[in-house]
């Protein structure tokens, strides 16, 4: 498919410095910094994406020491499965939609 936009072609050399500035802004911005572009237009990241990160981390952190300790107990043979409780968290997880 082709797409024919006479305007993008017809731009004055205003708006041609404005749009690589702004392509400019577009590219930096994925750094996480605040970027200014033409004095006007700003892109800012909360704080929210690095308490994402730190909490995805301790999340990954404790679930492996769940899965270590798991191991350690079924290799020693100390681990017993509870059948009633393992079979009621699937069809839970089953019924609110999960996919894993």
């Amino acid at each position: 498919m082709k797409v024919v936009d006479r305007n993008l072609s017809s731009g004055s050399p205003i708006e041609t410095g404005r749009t690589q500035e702004t392509q400019r802004a577009s590219t930096t911005a994925g750094t996480g910094a605040a970027t200014r572009a033409g004095g006007e237009d700003q892109v800012e990241f909360s704080n929210t994406l690095g308490s994402l990160a730190r909490a995805m981390s301790t999340f990954n952190a404790s679930r492996a020491s769940k899965v270590q300790a798991l191991a350690a107990q079924y290799q020693s043979g100390a681990y017993r499965a509870d059948s009633s409780t393992t079979s009621r968290a699937m069809i839970a997880h089953a019924l609110a939609g999960g996919d894993e």
